[in-house]
């Protein structure tokens, strides 16, 4: 759960990610100022991107989105200060460890999962917007997720899916206040990405690594304000679209139940 500012040379973008060393690829034109929790591989991803873009000047800060939420603002607010931020990418999200129902969720992930997914998002854009708006000029990439759009339902994942249902309609809402003035408001709707996150190890066609979706979904700047900015994603979105909601949420169900099943005797092996 880290944030990374990204400053341009005109205008600097800024953006809040899980996978710090996936940025790079963005490095030849950005300065950056990357935020998170583990001082240690915060370095570690500064190095690993100067060594390949060595014009590019880095500051860490330090922050966990799941503590102190007003400090690290604070401490995003400071960091910023005097920067043209053209751009903010919230990425930043926690999801279950594995499938499990309503009723098995701990109060600990509960509160993550909201003040990770949902009040860190509105606070950093919260903390960037008014100077964007005084320029009249910016861009705000929200990442959402299939599990609220593009499918009717998620079992067993119903926080996750709820929380992105808001950044969904949150990014709506901002793009309608915000488009005559400058300011572009997008919410990228992924599927299935290669991450710890999603428990996948190898990427395939349909299935990116953080890398792919990352070079797709900065070709997707600036145009409509809901997207699935990896094609091969659309195709399934466009498919699972034509089947009834009632047989998508069957197969979504027993497909989660089977995550819930190896998640729980994944679980039952370490306490042994």
């Amino acid at each position: 759960m880290e944030i990374g500012f990204l400053e341009t040379l005109k205008t600097q973008p800024l953006w809040t990610s899980k996978e710090h060393q996936e940025i790079w690829i963005m490095g030849t034109c950005l300065n950056l100022i990357l935020v998170g929790r583990n001082p240690k591989k915060l370095e570690d991803v500064s190095s690993e991107i100067q060594s390949k873009f060595s014009k590019t000047q880095i500051k860490n800060v330090i922050f966990d989105l799941t503590g102190d939420l007003s400090e690290g603002i604070k401490k995003i607010t400071e960091a910023i200060e005097g920067l043209d931020v053209g751009v903010l990418i919230n990425n930043a999200g926690i999801s279950y460890p594995y499938a499990r129902f309503f009723h098995e969720v701990d109060d600990e992930l509960l509160n993550n999962l909201i003040k990770v997914n949902v009040e860190a998002t509105t606070k950093v854009t919260q903390a960037v917007l008014p100077a964007m708006l005084k320029r009249k000029r910016g861009a705000i990439v929200n990442i959402g997720s299939g599990a609220a759009i593009v499918i009717p339902s998620d079992p067993l994942y119903a926080v996750y899916a709820a929380t992105k249902a808001y950044i969904d309609q949150f990014s709506r809402c901002l793009y309608v206040e915000y488009k005559n003035s400058g300011i572009d408001v997008q919410c990228q709707v992924p599927l299935y990405v290669a991450t710890k996150m999603a428990s996948i190890k190898r990427s395939s066609f349909f299935v990116p690594s953080p890398t792919g979706y990352a070079k797709a979904g900065l070709r997707w700047l600036g145009h409509d304000p809901r997207c699935t900015a990896y094609w091969p994603h659309s195709v399934i979105w466009a498919l699972l679209n034509s089947l009834p909601e009632f047989a998508v949420d069957s197969w979504r169900l027993g497909f989660c139940l089977q995550i819930r099943k190896r998640g729980q005797l994944k679980d039952s092996r370490k306490k042994e």
